[in-house]
Order: C-alpha cells, then sequence, then structure tokens
C-alpha cells in the first residue's frame, strides 16, 4: 500500500518500495514496518535516503550507511498493537480472534489484549516508552483518518451523539438506525463514538443501506436478543447481522477509545479509528462533523459535546457554522432543557451563527441535514 502523506510517500509493501530519484537518493518517503532485510535489491544497491522516516523498519547494517542524517528512525518498541498503523481499523482487525460461537474467546482477541495492557500500565502511565508509544499509535491513526476522509466533501461527513446505554430494543434505537440508513443512502458519511448504544444504531443504519425496511428489521430482531453490551450474546449478534448482511458499498466511521474500553467497539463501523486519549477522539469527532451533528438523548457526555459544538460554531472555528439537530423534544426541552437555554443564547447574541432544530419526527432530521449547503 503506498499513500500520500503531504510531501511525503508512504509505503507499507516490499513491492512498493521506490527507486532513488536523479540525484541517487530516495527522498521524502515513510517506511512503515518494512524489512529491508527481504529486499536484496536494496541492499545490493546500497541506496542512499535523505528526509525519510523509518518506523518499525527492520534495517540491515549494508543499510544503516546510507540513512542520511535528515531521516527519522524509530524502533517497533515493543507494544502489543503496531505503534505506527499505517491505516484504520476494521472489525476484523479489532476482534481478530474472536469466535462468535465461542463468546469465552473474546478474552483472547487483540481489542481485549490491548485494553488489557492498556489497564496494566495504568490509563495516567508514568512510563515514558508506554506513553511515547501511544501518542504515536494515536497520531497514526489520525493521518490515516485524514486519509480515509479525504475521500469525502467535508460537508458530507455527519454524526450522530448519544448515550451508550440505548438499549437495541428501544423505539429510539431503530429510529437512529433508519434514519443513519437514510442518510447513508443520500450520499453522508455518518460517524458516532463507535460504542454501544445509539453510536451502534448508526453504524447498523450506515451498514444496512441500500438494504430493504425490512431487512432492517430483521437486523433489529437479531440484535435485540442481546440488548446491551452488557448482555451475553451482544458482539456475537453484531456479526451475525454482519455475515447474514455483507456490507460493501456504504461505509460509516467509528471514532471509539481504550479509555472506555469496557464498552466494546461495534463491529458494525466499516472504518474504526481507535484512540488511547479519549480528549483527542471526542475533538476529533466533533470536528470532523462538518456536515452537521445530530443529538439524540444522552448524559454528560452528550452535554459535553453539545456546548463544544455549539462554541465551535460561535466562532465557525473551521470557517463556517453547521446544524445542530436534536432529536427528541421533550428530552432536549424538559428533561435537560439544553435547547431552550440555547435558544436563549443565541436570541440575546451570547451565541452566534448556531443553527439548530429541534424535533421528533426522523425525517424533519434528514431534512435539516440535507437542507445544508
Amino acid at each position: 500500500m503506498m499513500t500520500t502523506t503531504s510531501s511525503y510517500k508512504q509505503i507499507e509493501s516490499l513491492d512498493k518500495l521506490p527507486a532513488p530519484d536523479s540525484t541517487g537518493f530516495v527522498t521524502h518517503y515513510v517506511f512503515q514496518y518494512i524489512d529491508f532485510r527481504k529486499a536484496p535489491q536494496y541492499i545490493a544497491a546500497r541506496h542512499r535516503f535523505s528526509d525519510c522516516f523509518f518506523f518499525g523498519c527492520e534495517i540491515p547494517k549494508e543499510l544503516e550507511d546510507g540513512i542520511g542524517s535528515s531521516c527519522l528512525v524509530f524502533p517497533r518498541m515493543g507494544m502489543p498493537y503496531n505503534v505506527f498503523r499505517g491505516k484504520l481499523y476494521s472489525a476484523d482487525i479489532l476482534y481478530e480472534g474472536y469466535d462468535p460461537d465461542n463468546e469465552e474467546t473474546f478474552t483472547n482477541c487483540f481489542d481485549s489484549k490491548v485494553y488489557s495492557d492498556y489497564i496494566a500500565k495504568g490509563k495516567e502511565s508514568d512510563n515514558i516508552r508506554e506513553t511515547l508509544g501511544r501518542s504515536l499509535h494515536d497520531h497514526a491513526i489520525g493521518e490515516a483518518m485524514n486519509d480515509f476522509l479525504s475521500r469525502f466533501d467535508e460537508r458530507q461527513v455527519v454524526a450522530v451523539m448519544g448515550g451508550h446505554a440505548l438499549k437495541r430494543t428501544d423505539a429510539d434505537y431503530a429510529t437512529i438506525a433508519y434514519i443513519s440508513k437514510s442518510l447513508t443512502e443520500k450520499g453522508k458519511l455518518m460517524a458516532s463514538g463507535g460504542g454501544p448504544g445509539a453510536m451502534e444504531a448508526t453504524h447498523l443504519g450506515a451498514w444496512m443501506a441500500g438494504r430493504t425496511s425490512e431487512e432492517l428489521d430483521d437486523a433489529l430482531a437479531i440484535l435485540g436478543v442481546a440488548p446491551t453490551f452488557k448482555d451475553p450474546g451482544w458482539l456475537r449478534t453484531a456479526f451475525q447481522v454482519r455475515n447474514k448482511y455483507p456490507q460493501e458499498i456504504y461505509r460509516s466511521l467509528g471514532i471509539p477509545t481504550w479509555f472506555y474500553g469496557h464498552e466494546p467497539s461495534t463491529p458494525l463501523a466499516t472504518d474504526i479509528a481507535k484512540y488511547f486519549m479519549n480528549s483527542v477522539r471526542e475533538d476529533i469527532l466533533l470536528t470532523i462533523s462538518k456536515g452537521g451533528i445530530i443529538y439524540s438523548p444522552g448524559s454528560a457526555g452528550t452535554m459535553q459535546e453539545i456546548f463544544q459544538d455549539a462554541a465551535q460554531n460561535h466562532y465557525e472555528s473551521f470557517g463556517y457554522a453547521s446544524p445542530m439537530v436534536f432529536f427528541g423534544k421533550t428530552f432536549f426541552s424538559e428533561t435537560i432543557p439544553v435547547y431552550p437555554l440555547l435558544e436563549d443564547l443565541l436570541s440575546r447574541g451570547v451565541y452566534k451563527n448556531l443553527i439548530l432544530s429541534i424535533t421528533d419526527d426522523p425525517e424533519e432530521v434528514i431534512a435539516n441535514i440535507m437542507n445544508f449547503k
């Protein structure tokens, strides 16, 4: 695989190794986990390198002298994860080692091993090797996500925020899935925090895009066997939906975190940017959702996201404001009356530029997002 990061080309396989330029140097490349010992042509030619990055590469002595002082070399660092990962995760990668027919295998999958290591070494580790490894990993994931998002118009990215406690059997879960399915079919890239509840409903909808409402109902029935992530079969039933209804056209982006690793990442997201740093992950999710954010009922985390989003829109931090669509009139007007507060602050000029709407009608939610130009 070869991708471009600014002026650097990223190399992740031996068959993509570049030839020197006209000056005899290999310049402006990022090599990730390349075993140069398996590239005899490089060893024999004793290529010279300038302004290159070597992340987790195996470099034979014959090539070491050709790596100039302008290059940067990082070792593999001995982590249970690829510190210099060049692309986003998928469910198959995160859950490698998990067998849906044997729930006990969950503890041995890649995701569980990383989370166990993370907890054992401390969420706020004082080990510099550990903190550096996590930071480098999150930076690599950020670069991979930027590469993924470059395939979409920025105003096509729409996020759904809401509680992780929403049950698969709740009416709002099915409605969020319907909204997400409709928006995906209309060209939006749906994003969420990548966990259970309203987040999973977002990715279920995107996963079922292009299929009938009867097929969506069937998927909901399969998932309903395990209403919450604490119930046996939560992960197994998600894989059942994936296997019964494979998705090869539409995509969705989940952005979960090992900080909340006790909440498993939904395997219904096609592309997963999993971070260690929760604060970075939360900010990124709000930042990339330039096509608008749909707020469904949630708790403290959702409230935090609302006001952070309001601040970004007020200041037009990224050049313009985006819609803030509240789904649930009673909840956002009475249970947690954040909507009338925002309306009041907007009317008095405390907040500016906010594009607010509130409704119980899923068709209005879809229209309010689609009408944003």
